[in-house]
Formats: C-alpha cells, structure tokens, sequence
C-alpha cells in the first residue's frame, strides 16, 4: 500500500527532473552559506548548474503534451522512430529536411518530419515519448528552442507551420 496517491505520484514523477535541479540549487544555497571563497565559489557554481539544468527541464516537460494519443516515440542516437498500431515510421536525423506542426480535422497537433529518400512521418504531438522529440529537433543545425516550444500554443485555425528547414548545402564548384 503506498502513501501517495497514484495521481499525485505521476505528477512528481512527470516534474522529477525540475524538483531534483530545486534541490541541487538549495544545496548549493547551503554550500554557499558555509563561509569562505571556497565554499562560496562552489556554492554559486552549484547553483548555476542547478538553475541551467532546471530550465532544460522545464522547456523539456512543456514539450511533453501528455495525452491520450496512441503512439510510442523512441529517439536513439541519431534515429527518431514512432511506433503506432495504424502506422509509424523512422527518421534518421541527418536526413530530416524540414519539420513542420500540422493540425487535423479533429484539431489534433502533429509533427510531420520529412526526409530526403522516404516518406514524410507524422507524429502526433501527445503520443508517449513526445518529451524526447525536443531533444532530438534542437540537436538539428540551425534549430532555435524557441521557435519548437511557441509553435505549441498555436490554435487549429492557425494552420500548418514550418518550425525548422534544413539549409541547403552549397555545392563546392
């Protein structure tokens, strides 16, 4: 029997990554406050990495739409797949041209990736895993964080957007 409710454990289970970066950065207030150039120096180094990696996380968790979309998305090393039983498809990162945010006849937001030899894949936008797409689309050259994350509250009457598009490589003549 456990002490925390199955609601209230997903949510600090979805927020783990914000709530350890708060306890390093406390630790790293304590450090601080022990006294000396050491131990202040260290204690703001602490602190700035906690702060940094708490605001990763936190554009990481925004990116993370948990709904009840079928769907798993793996990303490993430079490979983005999504498994679904009404389709799927992979995508190697080097081959990704364009990423666009594209919105059904429901409403429903998706991502759809297109490559330079395959089909375009579609990933909808709450499937599980979704949270490693952020990683995986900031990684890409030329990509801004932002840009990804404010396409996210974009409204269906919106319409489709191209969120990032591989420059074209100059040929060496």
């Amino acid at each position: 029997m456990s002490l925390i409710r199955p609601e209230l454990r997903a949510r600090i289970f979805r927020w783990r990554e914000v709530l350890v970066s708060l306890a390093v950065a406390a630790f790293g207030v304590w450090v601080f406050f022990l006294g000396g150039y050491f131990f202040g120096a260290l204690g703001l180094l602490i602190c700035g990495v906690a702060i940094g990696s708490g605001v990763i996380a936190a554009r990481r968790l925004r990116f993370d739409a948990q709904g009840d979309t079928p769907g798993l998305i793996e990303v490993t090393e430079g490979q983005i797949t999504y498994m679904s039983a009404t389709g799927g498809g992979v995508a190697a990162r080097s081959e990704i041209t364009q990423i666009d945010l594209f919105f059904t006849v429901s409403g429903r937001a998706w991502w759809r990736i297109f490559q330079t030899q395959f089909p375009p894949i579609a990933i909808p936008l709450g499937a599980q895993g979704s949270d490693d797409l952020f990683d995986a689309f900031v990684a890409l050259p030329g990509a801004r964080p932002k840009m990804f994350l404010s396409v996210l509250d974009r409204a269906p009457v919106d319409g489709q957007i191209t969120v990032w598009r591989r420059d074209a490589a100059l040929a060496l003549t």
